[in-house]
Formats: structure tokens, C-alpha cells, sequence
């Protein structure tokens, strides 16, 4: 059923200062932007080995009510180095959700909050590394 992730949506009630901030974060400029009434209201990144999407949307479009406080699921995103990501993603910003983890030999996670209220987490995940490894072979 589920057969790989598309598109993680971010929300932020200021999506200029997210796409500013997500752009110095991810070292490049998304690749498509929308404005509604001359605002932007959606950005979107094209990332990593497999070019998934980092989505922000004005959060004028949530579904639902935001909560004050970040919670919900996870995402992680795959990085070489968990500490040094963290520590940079803490130096431009973003706040401590959960200090780095080591889980298991090769499975090292954490996670922050970014400055406009979502949960941004980083993992070095061995398994990624070996599937990545097994579509370049």
C-alpha cells in the first residue's frame, strides 16, 4: 500500500521567512513557489538521493487548528553526520525536540523544531545507505 514518501508538508504562517530559513538549511532554492493575492502561499524543495519533496505551505491551509506546541509524527531525513546536522540545524535557529540517539549499530536519530513550529528530524540510517547503495550497483 504505502510505496514511498512524495511530499512532507511543513506549515508556517510566514512562508517567506520559512523558505528563506529552509533554504539556508538545505543549501539550495526551491524549485517552485506559489503566491496567492501577491503572497507566497507554497514552496517546495526537491532534496536528497531521491528527490523528495519538502513542501511549505501558509498555514492558513492546515487542515486543521495548529497546536501551540510542535507534536505529531516525525519525519527523519537521511544525514552523514546526525550531531554535526543538529548542532547546525540549533546554530540557525531551530530549537531542541530530542537530543541524538544512538538506536542501534548504524541507526542514530534527533530532531528539532524549526522556527515556525514543525518537527524537522535527522537520521543516519545504515539501511538507507545500503539501498541507495544496492540502485547505484
Amino acid at each position: 500500500m504505502l510505496r514511498g514518501l512524495t511530499t512532507v508538508s511543513f506549515f508556517a504562517d510566514d512562508v517567506a521567512a520559512a523558505k528563506d530559513w529552509y533554504t539556508e538549511v538545505l543549501g539550495i532554492e526551491p524549485y517552485f513557489a506559489r503566491e496567492i493575492d501577491g503572497h507566497t502561499a507554497y514552496v517546495e524543495f526537491r532534496i536528497g538521493d531521491y528527490q523528495h519533496e519538502l513542501g511549505i505551505v501558509d498555514a492558513r491551509f492546515a487542515p486543521h487548528a495548529r497546536s501551540e506546541q510542535a507534536a505529531g509524527q516525525v519525519t527523519y531525513w537521511h544525514v552523514d553526520d546526525v550531531d554535526a546536522s543538529f548542532e547546525r540545524l540549533l546554530s540557525l535557529g531551530a530549537t531542541v525536540h530530542d537530543k541524538p540517539v544512538e538506536r542501534g549499530p548504524g541507526f542514530v536519530t534527533a530532531s528539532v523544531v524549526d522556527p515556525f513550529g514543525n518537527i524537522l528530524g535527522v537520521m543516519y540510517n545504515q539501511h538507507y545507505l545500503d539501498i541507495l547503495g544496492s540502485k547505484e550497483a
